[in-house]
């Protein structure tokens, strides 16, 4: 009950806020950038007072002499025994062409001139008296006590400049952590009524069970009563565990767009700085600043930057500041201290690098898998990305989905924005199938490059090449069956490929991997059935094939002589093998003995069908694309049923 008690109370609190004023003087905070910049105008506007701008034009002892001589000189001002500043009479001004472009009324004298000897001008001002001259100079002193000033107080003034700016850099530029007293308080984005995201669980297609665990931590925070009445405990964290681009922070959007309570996003990088201790003084902040907003969301995205395994970084010490950041992350989740109405949110890709302590119950009680989505799945992110596209009625999502196998929801983003770039470069008014097709196409094999010469010869042991994954895959019945083969050249030194419909399935027999095996030794086996000889072409399917062998041997027990064992969470230690040397050399001869009786199976197929590589190569010379239907009216028809699922692509 002490947990709804204090829900209540944060939520009374919160309405009780009064709304941010700008306009209002309390809300005005001094920016000490102001404060420097009016005392440097104050140091300037002395300096002026004391020494006005000389706008006086320079001039000659002589000439001096000449004005007295002519009666034009009102004044003269000799300034610390060293300059003097010659006075002109209002009505002489417009003799001097020098004065003409001069206001007659400015403040300042109109000549100035360096005296030199002090004694020499003394005694030609005496010379001029006994003339008749009546002019007497007026002596001056001027202490300059501001450039001494400034000697000293301006190079202070340029270091703390630098030390702030270089602070301010440290602490990342922006927001309340780029403040010098500020870098070891929270840079979190708050999202709440007043700055609401866009997005709900209507935006996310597909994850329909993580949608449900996710719309279920939404409706703790919303109807907290129906569980803990129950005796139930609000769960302290959820951490989303999924590849790449399959939606873990679109699905936390959703949860900030669609939860009525405030909502903290933060990177696991904005807790790392080069300053100890700074990552767990901003975890700190950052649940105070929650605790004051409860109940709400804080989402830590890629939390693997702070919660590694701290057993995997014993090599740099106790005091890592990684390992102090996730010892004061580990403690707000569940330490002596207790937080009501705070629930944390994370997501991650590699959920196997992370701290058991983290992963414990109690800190992260569930975690929710976000997997590559299947068939239907696909469809339904399709025709969400298709929303916001001017598609043509040809469309079909459903023929999209099946050639996207493996695809997750950022890829299919990318298909759906390429297929628009490429129709608006047709200057078409929508997006046709030919361009999604296309779209697929630079996706999966890269950019076309039509304008790629190569020579006949190596154009011929392509096509053939092509041609043999294509008849293997034709011919055997666990392969999977070839919808689309070519020879246009592609990006990343892509020289060909052939895209296949493979079955959506979770378990694999060993007769499959036999036959994808066979299929993509098919290659090889064709160049070397017809040529006689064998090229570098075929170095992505020796790797594929080569860590399918190793992976049927060492990982599923599929070798008789190994036998039913797998080293695969024993191999992960790199420093010790998890078997002996002899069985090292007996994987290694096993794997060998496979690829080869693989590579003879091709090569005896294809001299079976010898004709049919023939017709399909000679084809692909001359068309250079062929999909299913070409296919089939050279070589008839497959003689295995379709399964209408999904295409995979082969090199």
């Amino acid at each position: 009950m002490s947990t709804n008690n204090n829900i209540s109370k944060n939520n009374k609190q919160g309405k009780n806020k009064k709304p941010f004023n700008p306009k209002d003087p309390k809300n005005v905070k001094t920016n000490t950038f102001w404060v420097y910049g009016l005392v440097i105008l104050g140091i300037m506007a002395i300096q002026l007072f004391l020494y006005p701008s000389d706008s006086s034009k320079e001039t000659t002892f002589f000439k001096f002499i000449e004005m007295v001589r002519n009666n034009d000189v009102k004044k003269v001002e000799v300034i610390n025994k060293s300059i003097a500043n010659v006075y002109i009479k209002k009505d002489k001004k417009d003799k001097y062409e020098e004065l003409k472009d001069r206001k007659k009324d400015i403040f300042g004298p109109d000549f100035s001139f360096q005296i030199g000897d002090m004694r020499t001008f003394d005694q030609e001002m005496m010379k001029l008296k006994k003339e008749g001259f009546e002019i007497d100079p007026i002596l001056k002193t001027k202490q300059d006590w501001v450039g001494p000033i400034l000697n000293w107080l301006l190079p202070i003034i340029i270091l703390i400049g630098l030390w702030m700016f270089l602070m301010r850099r440290m602490g990342a530029g922006g927001g309340p952590g780029s403040q010098i007293f500020n870098i070891g308080k929270s840079r979190a984005a708050l999202f709440d009524k007043n700055a609401k995201v866009n997005i709900s669980f209507k935006d996310v297609a597909g994850l329909k069970e993580a949608k449900q665990e996710v719309m279920e931590v939404v409706d703790f925070l919303k109807n907290p009563k129906k569980y803990t009445n129950l005796g139930g405990k609000i769960p302290k964290g959820v951490l989303l565990v999924g590849a790449p681009g399959t939606g873990k922070t679109l699905l936390a959007k959703a949860v900030a767009g669609e939860a009525d309570v405030p909502f903290f996003s933060i990177s696991g990088s904005d807790f790392v700085e080069m300053f100890v201790g700074v990552g767990a003084s901003r975890v700190r902040d950052l649940f105070k600043q929650a605790r004051e907003k409860a109940p709400c969301i804080v989402f830590i995205d890629e939390i693997d930057a702070i919660g590694r395994s701290r057993s995997k970084g014993a090599l740099q010490g106790g005091n890592d500041e990684r390992e102090n950041t996730l010892n004061q992350l580990l403690v707000e989740m569940d330490g002596f201290k207790t937080d009501a109405g705070v629930i944390l949110m994370a997501a991650t890709n590699r959920p196997d690098v992370l701290d058991s302590a983290l992963l414990r119950p109690g800190r992260f009680d569930r975690q929710i898998g976000i997997d590559l989505p299947d068939l239907k799945e696909r469809k339904a992110i399709f025709e969400v990305h298709l929303k916001d596209i001017k598609s043509c009625n040809e469309v079909n999502t459903s023929y999209l989905a099946e050639m996207t196998p493996g695809f997750a929801g950022a890829d299919i983003a990318n298909v759906c924005n390429e297929a628009a770039l490429v129709a608006a470069r047709g200057d078409k008014k929508c997006v046709e199938m030919e361009d999604f097709n296309y779209a697929l196409d630079r996706v999966i094999g890269g950019m076309e490059k039509r304008n790629k010469f190569i020579p006949p010869k190596e154009k011929r042991t392509i096509a053939y090449h092509e041609a043999g994954h294509a008849i293997c895959g034709w011919f055997l019945e666990n392969a999977s069956p070839l919808i689309k083969v070519t020879i246009i050249p592609r990006g990343m030194g892509t020289l060909g490929y052939a895209q296949y419909l493979p079955k959506e399935e979770y378990i694999v027999k060993k007769e499959q991997l036999l036959d994808r095996m066979c299929m993509t030794l098919g290659g090889r086996a064709a160049e070397k059935n017809t040529f006689d000889k064998i090229s570098t072409g075929a170095q992505n399917d020796l790797d594929q094939v080569t860590q399918m062998a190793y992976s049927m041997i060492t990982v599923y027990g599929m070798d008789e002589k190994v036998g039913n064992v797998s080293f695969h969470a024993m191999s992960k230690d790199s420093f010790h093998k998890p078997y002996s040397e002899k069985t090292a050399s007996m994987i290694d001869e096993r794997v060998r003995e496979l690829i080869n009786t693989q590579f003879e199976r091709a090569k005896s197929l294809l001299k079976e069908k010898s004709k049919e590589l023939e017709l399909l190569a000679e084809r692909l010379l001359e068309k250079e694309v062929l999909i299913k239907s070409d296919v089939e009216s050279l070589i008839g028809k497959r003689p295995f049923p379709i399964p209408a699922h999904e295409y995979h692509e082969e090199e």
